[in-house]
């Protein structure tokens, strides 16, 4: 049973496009880029998350992974529909850094997924996870227990949810729960010659969530990766 009304379902829309290249970790970057720059003044807002001359601070619908070691895009509702305007050339040629790749899709993978809160639990990995900012981070550091610390990152991760929630048109009066049951060791990851702090969980919810979808700091490009846990993806790899 779920917990709200059928009437109020909402309904994600993922499009997850998986290419045929390897990417390293640090190439994301260089992969949204390239693609922002092939696609040119074409480009819409959502490509690139910017507006004018700054950041566009919305939840991204277009979103560049690194998914089993390969280059992928991850479109959401209006992303999705857009994402045609790079399908459309065909196979790419992009510049990663100092070397040159020919990008060919490999699968296209839509999802439709009922996206609320329900009685039942949901298990999901995510991975390499940027939670802390420069305030939250000095108090995560300031706490004395484990469970002072579990505690803060599950209120982030809810804050997370409900951002993605928001940035997707969806709105739900049921309270989310969120329970960290599996949390390896923090370490650091250097974006843009800043070091930030990684978590890589296993956590429950009682809401539904698209598989591939980020979330927390840095979701346009490969941090914050999700997806749910079955047996068949116990070591998957991103």
């Amino acid at each position: 049973m779920y917990a709200q009304n059928i009437k109020t379902m909402k309904y994600t829309r993922v499009l997850t496009i998986y290419f045929n290249e390897e990417i390293a970790p640090h190439e994301v970057t260089l992969f949204r880029g390239a693609i922002i720059n092939v696609l040119g003044q074409q480009a819409d807002l959502l490509f690139h998350n910017h507006k004018g001359d700054g950041f566009n601070y919305a939840y991204p619908l277009i979103q560049y992974k690194r998914i089993h070691k390969k280059a992928a895009i991850v479109c959401i509702n209006e992303g999705a529909d857009l994402i045609g305007q790079l399908l459309a050339k065909g196979s790419l040629t992009l510049t990663l850094g100092d070397r040159l790749i020919e990008l060919t899709v490999e699968k296209v993978v839509p999802q439709r997924i009922t996206t609320q809160v329900w009685d039942s639990t949901f298990r999901y990995h995510l991975r390499r996870w940027l939670p802390l900012n420069s305030d939250n981070y000095k108090l995560y550091r300031s706490l004395e227990t484990e469970i002072e610390r579990i505690e803060l990152l599950e209120r982030l991760l809810t804050a997370n949810l409900i951002s993605f929630l928001k940035g997707t048109g969806i709105w739900i009066e049921q309270q989310i729960s969120c329970k960290i049951l599996n949390q390896s060791a923090p370490y650091l990851i250097r974006n843009k010659d800043v070091s930030l702090m990684a978590f890589d969980i296993d956590f429950k919810t009682n809401l539904s969530l698209p598989n591939s979808i980020g979330i927390g700091k840095n979701a346009s490009i490969g941090y914050g990766i999700i997806q749910q846990f079955s047996q068949n993806n116990q070591n998957h790899t991103i």
